[in-house]
């Protein structure tokens, strides 16, 4: 498109978007239409190719990427063929080519593009006043009372969670050292977090400050041991992503070169001998253990639930703390929280992504109380606290919680299904990942994985690969939540012919 100068620039959508022509508008407009017109058969049947009816901006120009980093594709090009407009599970491109989208945007739009529902309630808020956002020391009616209600989603009855608890009596005695009594529930909620990243800092800091005050605690001291400045251990698994920070990275081993006085012992997922033997050889300098319920950026991998009772029990045994990292998961099953699937009760649990259904990036930490040791400004966001976003997470927990018996029968059918292609096609199949709409097909080689990734593009499904990391080989879904069974079973069916012909091949 030509370039304009500032002074071009009108307060419309066409100057804004340097759309002189007005095309741009009006290949949006058709796009809408035709998305919100037309029957989910139709829109099945036309996945993969170019819809006429839509036509593109004038001479197929769109605002290039020529200004874009490159790992997030800079390029200068006459026909770029970015996202225009989506709806549902379904998107066009700017070149009018219909996807469906099996990755739920960036696994953070919960119910799709535009929920009509989701965009009624928006507009409801701001109608009511509802400003877009506030100074976090005056936080408005619904971040308040969503704190309650992800207060009350992580703290469901005693007993509830299915084997609930902290470890045997004889795994978690004598050596706890807490700041207060163990066995306080989750009743503490930051909310002043835009990002999962600054969510995950936020529980890092606490286990550190957490660590320097337990380590040097007043009993130690009678006791006669004389404490050091041995360096805090920070327990994860291989595969880990906790997000952006820079301490989270040394989580998963970046910037190694630039810590000291940090140590991180990364252990293989599941492995629960080696997770034994991590907190034998570092005991009480274990400062936290951190684990995600399913590893995203590990292939997919679900965490048994005996392996996070065997580390809540070696983190009290330890004095340690215990993160569920749930940006992920969190708000992508009928529990809302994946946690309550456990049986284990964590001391931290974060939250993002989904929480908002991709409106505006809003976080939680929903912590124990007896932990609230920062000072107000040592862990926020500017953009935490948003009274419409906050607004816009109520909205996706009821639609949740109303929709949840078709969550599951959906997502259990979806993940069944996808397991029957791993019996079907064993040479090229290791085995299934994941749960429910967040499922992984492991393939045998990374060359199959690539292939098969390739072909779904063309074919019109935007699906994820894992591929980047020796040994993974894995074609990543995480559908958003309006999936229903006829959208399932056309995924399922497609990647099944996509299989049996092998067209990468």
């Amino acid at each position: 498109m030509t370039e304009m100068r500032d002074h071009d620039t009108a307060l419309t959508f066409d100057g804004l978007l340097g759309d002189r022509s007005g095309s741009l508008g009006a290949a949006l407009g058709a796009g809408k239409e035709f998305l919100a017109g037309t029957p989910t058969s139709s829109l099945l049947a036309a996945v993969g190719r170019t819809i006429c009816s839509v036509p593109p901006a004038a001479g197929g120009r769109y605002p290039d990427k020529r200004w874009f980093q490159k790992s997030f594709g800079r390029a200068v090009t006459d026909r770029p063929d970015d996202l225009l407009v989506g709806r549902g599970l379904f998107y066009l491109t700017e070149q009018g080519r219909l996807f469906l989208d099996c990755t739920a945007g960036h696994y953070q739009m919960t119910w799709g593009y535009d929920h009509p529902e989701l965009c009624a309630l928006l507009r409801d808020g701001i109608e009511r006043g509802i400003v877009w956002d506030n100074h976090s020391n005056i936080p408005a009616a619904p971040v308040k009372q969503l704190s309650a209600r992800l207060a009350a989603l992580a703290n469901p009855p005693r007993g509830a969670r299915a084997g609930a608890g902290r470890g045997s009596p004889a795994d978690c005695g004598a050596k706890q050292l807490r700041l207060a009594p163990a066995g306080s529930r989750l009743d503490t909620v930051h909310l002043g977090l835009a990002t999962g990243s600054v969510a995950c800092a936020a529980a890092i800091k606490i286990m550190l400050m957490h660590y320097r005050l337990t380590r040097g605690c007043a009993a130690t001291r009678a006791a006669g041991v004389r404490r050091g400045p041995e360096a805090p251990v920070f327990v994860t698994l291989q595969g880990n992503y906790h997000g952006t920070d820079i301490l989270a990275q040394r989580l998963r081993g970046m910037w190694a070169e630039y810590f000291a006085n940090v140590e991180v012992a990364q252990v293989a997922p599941n492995d629960a001998e080696e997770l034994t033997q991590v907190f034998k050889r570092h005991g009480e300098r274990v400062a936290g253990f951190w684990a995600e319920p399913i590893m995203m950026n590990c292939e997919a991998l679900v965490l048994d639930p005996s392996y996070l009772q065997l580390a809540r029990a070696l983190c009290d045994q330890a004095g340690a703390l215990m993160a569920f990292d749930e940006i992920q998961t969190g708000f992508w099953f009928p529990e809302v929280l994946y946690t309550n699937r456990l049986g284990v009760e964590p001391d931290f649990i974060v939250l993002g992504k989904g929480m908002t259904a991709g409106f505006h990036p809003l976080s939680a930490l929903v912590y124990r109380g007896d932990l609230d040791c920062l000072a107000q400004y040592d862990a926020i966001s500017t953009n935490g606290n948003a009274a419409l976003a906050a607004y816009v997470g109520l909205g996706c927990i009821a639609l949740i919680e109303r929709e949840a018996a078709r969550i599951a029968t959906v997502g259990t059918r979806l993940h069944d299904r996808m397991a029957d292609l791993c019996s079907e096609f064993p040479d090229l199949l290791q085995e299934v990942r994941g749960a429910g709409h967040m499922t992984g097909l492991k393939f045998r080689t990374v060359e199959d994985a690539l292939g098969f990734h390739r072909s779904a593009f063309e074919r019109g499904l935007w699906v994820r690969v894992h591929a980047y990391h020796a040994g993974h080989s894995t074609v990543l879904t995480k559908f958003a939540l309006p999936l229903d069974n006829e959208i399932a079973d056309f995924a399922v069916d497609t990647m099944r012919a996509l299989l049996a012909r092998r067209p990468w091949k």
